[in-house]
């Protein structure tokens, strides 16, 4: 496991568009995700200990972005035959397990985690009502081998619901880590 860092946020970049299939059966693009008030596309896995570290926390955050009008979609765009537990069977069940309400598509040419630049899991994109980029940072301050306590600053949510009332990220972000995206050779 090579433990990797988001890099800047690139403020304004662009969504790239993507249809997807998900784990409820659909297909998913960029415009069926999309809220009117933002989006957030995240890359995860279900293998990686820093996504399992936060799973439990994805679906009630998710649901209150999806109340403040910011729509959600995970994406999952690991090398499956490389590694077996993030499989489309493996993702739909965790998907049940953490209570997703929210797609969760797999990325099997890899070609939109390259297009947005993601490099590990998990890896959170941010955007404003316009499409551009607010937010390139953690969820929180948990890790494997640290987790949040109750009262932990919650980044992601307090970006996106202030994305959601202004249009605008924080200027300071903290850098998502976790495990580097397992590419196909």
């Amino acid at each position: 496991m090579a433990l990797e860092q988001t890099p800047i946020c690139d403020f304004g970049a662009k969504a790239p568009d993507f249809t997807l299939a998900a784990t409820d059966g659909k297909r998913y693009s960029l415009a069926d995700i999309r809220g009117e008030n933002g989006t957030l596309i995240m890359f995860i896995c279900n293998h990686c200990p820093y996504v399992k570290a936060i799973a439990s926390r994805l679906a009630p955050t998710a649901a209150r972005l999806l109340e403040a009008g910011v729509g959600v979609g995970a994406v999952m765009p690991n090398d499956t035959e490389a590694y077996p537990d993030d499989s489309f069977a493996h993702m739909r069940l965790f998907a049940e397990r953490h209570g997703f309400g929210f797609p969760y598509m797999i990325d099997e040419t890899q070609d939109i985690a390259r297009a947005y630049g993601a490099v590990c899991t998990p890896d959170f994109f941010g955007y404003d009502a316009g499409g551009g980029l607010q937010y390139r940072g953690r969820l929180d301050a948990t890790t494997p081998s640290q987790p949040a306590a109750g009262d932990a600053r919650q980044d992601l949510l307090e970006a996106m619901l202030g994305v959601a009332k202004g249009g605008k990220g924080p200027s300071e972000q903290q850098p998502s880590r976790g495990c580097s995206i397992k590419w196909r050779e």
